[in-house]
């Protein structure tokens, strides 16, 4: 492999302790979690201690031959700014990490100065997480705008996961036509399974835009590796806003209870679809632009035992 792959979504965290929608999620043991009322292989059972760590991140990272990762957050792993702030400053060179603000809460524009005080280059929304079926937090509100603003000032990026379909699409024009310095990731290749998933990709078409894939090997799941429709699915993308626009995304260490953390981008070389300059932009060539990382190298590939 001669050029760098870039994971453009993934999570770390110390122990899940967090309430979505007055519904408690928790480590247990072996992987598990206790997950809004029932029980969910969170991780692959032999991550015995709830532990989703960098070091662990970084062993699989190596072994994929992946450079470097994206770490976002989700509402539903708990705010875990402290310690990813420990990661960012121990790997530079390998993880970029987003800080979190809880958006659900007031005052929550304080907190955004504060985690650029403290050196978070990006802060994420888990924006599908505002939507509920008895309330609704509007993502142009006048304090998400304000801090919208000073992040376009700082040149802090703004990752984001909406939810499905046009829900919270004329929201984002609004935003991009708004602060259109501000750079914008866009998580979960647009719920790609769900309808009007492509009203998402089009905000791509803005200047300081971009698509990347974390989510995309769950939500085809039902069809399962090679995930042909997931290949499908980029490629249509593609043809709508460029490749130049989509990021691979893993949406680790979820994804790897199922299928390895190097199926989840080999699908994509794999296939015959995607020519071979569409699969270095979109694995890693892209996303080395877009979030500016420096320094990369490609770890050595190591055979497994099972290997001629």
């Amino acid at each position: 492999m001669q050029y760098s792959i870039i994971d453009a979504h993934a999570h770390l965290w110390l122990y899940q302790d967090a309430e979505v929608e007055g519904k408690k999620i928790r480590s247990l043991e072996n992987g598990k979690s206790e997950f809004m009322g029932e029980i969910r292989q969170m991780l692959p059972p032999f991550m015995i201690d709830g532990r989703n760590t960098a070091e662990i991140f970084l062993a699989n990272m190596d072994y994929a031959q992946v450079s470097a990762a994206i770490i976002t957050q989700e509402y539903i792993d708990g705010m875990q700014n402290d310690y990813l702030l420990e990661v960012q400053n121990k790997y530079p060179n390998r993880f970029l990490c987003c800080g979190m603000v809880d958006a659900r809460k007031p005052s929550f524009f304080s907190h955004a100065e504060e985690l650029i005080r403290q050196g978070f280059r990006a802060i994420k929304i888990p924006a599908q997480r505002l939507v509920t079926d008895t309330s609704r937090i509007l993502l142009t509100c006048d304090e998400m705008m304000k801090m919208f603003r000073l992040m376009e000032e700082k040149d802090i990026l703004l990752s984001i996961d909406l939810a499905k379909g046009v829900e919270q699409v004329s929201e984002m024009n609004e935003i991009i036509s708004e602060y259109p310095s501000l750079r914008i990731a866009i998580g979960h290749f647009g719920m790609v399974t769900c309808k009007d998933w492509l009203e998402q990709i089009k905000l791509a078409r803005h200047k300081n835009v971009m698509i990347e894939s974390g989510g995309i090997v769950w939500l085809f799941n039902k069809e399962f590796y090679p995930f042909s429709g997931a290949v499908r699915a980029i490629k249509e993308a593609a043809e709508l806003v460029g490749i130049e626009k989509l990021m691979w995304g893993s949406d680790y260490p979820r994804t790897i209870v199922a299928i390895t953390y190097r199926m989840s981008y080999d699908f994509i070389i794999k296939s015959n679809i995607l020519s071979e300059e569409e699969k270095v932009l979109f694995l890693g060539k892209n996303a080395e632009a877009f979030y500016r990382l420096k320094n990369l190298s490609v770890p050595s590939y190591i055979k497994n035992m099972s290997e001629d």
